[in-house]
């Protein structure tokens, strides 16, 4: 006879009890959501805070001269899109949705295309992928000098095209001239990722596709885009967040307050040079919330996922033996 189970101990430990468990976590995670707090969460209130007020200088109804920032409260939210700046606040809207949208659809098909290269299995294989590497691994601004001395009058796309185009002053040729920059420089980012997914693909897949007779195109259409889906939709998702953000490669290879290449960032870096910090909380804060709805369509319409499948899995596989029927116990064989 085995003898009877003894039950648990009153709270059991820090793994077995869910309630202390949970306390562990909590006390493990908070100098992380100190740190949040500090570096995101209290700079967005202050942004919203400091969108409400408005800078002025003057005299008000009564006579008296009036200094400093006043409260409008959604006056500057409203002038952006009705006032005196909406229209340059739309182009704005209009040149960062234009290079988030076109930029990024090039640098992933070309991305794509870089991952199906390295991922072949040819000599010299890991020189191909460092070379790679080093657009990405140029910082912004050094990169966008470089292509502002390709573009120059006198310089070598002119030479190579054998004409004359001012690629860094105003018209679409600006706009041009940034996505080959920015597509040189981040194309080898949407590539690595893309590569890595590849990697753990079986071969066995496509050896059976093969036999079934699938071409090259069916076997990239039915098997190699599903599979690689996911490491795909992360590196568009970066992309995005990061152009929509774009700043420094416009602003140093093109110039301020260029009509043809001006973004949301750099209108609100532009009022805030101008001490109007309120304006320029505005546009960072609706920059922000363009940023956020992007994100969510990402993560939660297209499925992109950010920090694996195995929290997922692990969860279905615990709901499937929770539901799954207890096995009998088998019974010990009495003697006679």
């Amino acid at each position: 006879m085995t003898a009877p189970a003894l039950p648990p101990a009153a709270g059991g430990n820090a793994t077995t009890s869910p309630q202390r468990h949970g306390r562990l976590a909590i006390l493990l995670l908070s100098p992380t959501f100190v740190v949040l707090a500090l570096v995101i969460v209290y700079p967005l209130i202050a942004a919203v805070r400091e969108s409400m007020y408005r800078r002025q200088e003057g005299l008000d109804e009564s006579g008296f001269v009036v200094e400093g920032d006043q409260f409008v409260g959604a006056d500057n939210y409203a002038d952006l899109v009705t006032g005196e700046v909406a229209s340059r606040f739309w182009n704005a809207f209009y040149n960062t949705t234009f290079f988030t949208v076109v930029g990024v659809t090039i640098e992933v098909v070309l991305g794509v295309a870089m991952a199906l290269v390295m991922h072949h299995a040819l000599r010299g294989r890991g020189l191909v992928r460092a070379s790679v590497l080093v657009p990405w691994a140029v910082p912004t601004a050094m990169s966008a000098l470089l292509w502002q001395w390709i573009f120059q009058a006198d310089g070598i796309a002119n030479e190579i095209l054998n004409t004359q185009i001012l690629w860094t002053t105003e018209g679409f040729e600006a706009k041009i001239a940034v996505l080959v920059a920015d597509t040189w420089k981040t194309a080898p980012f949407v590539g690595l990722l893309v590569l890595a997914g590849l990697q753990i693909i079986p071969n066995e897949v496509y050896e059976a596709a093969r036999v079934d007779g699938a071409n090259a195109w069916a076997r990239f259409w039915r098997i190699t885009l599903p599979l690689v889906k996911p490491a795909l939709l992360v590196a568009v998702l970066f992309r995005v967040m990061d152009v929509l953000r774009i700043f420094d490669l416009p602003y140093v290879l093109i110039g301020a307050r260029k009509e043809s290449v001006e973004t949301l960032s750099m209108l609100a870096f532009e009022e805030a040079r101008q001490l109007r910090y309120g304006p320029a909380a505005a546009y960072a804060t609706v920059l922000f919330v363009y940023v956020a709805i992007v994100a969510y369509v990402f993560v939660k319409l297209l499925g992109a996922d950010l920090i694996g499948e195995a929290r997922e899995r692990t969860r279905a596989e615990r709901r499937r033996k929770s539901r799954a029927p207890a096995e009998p116990e088998e019974k010990e064989a009495v003697p006679v």
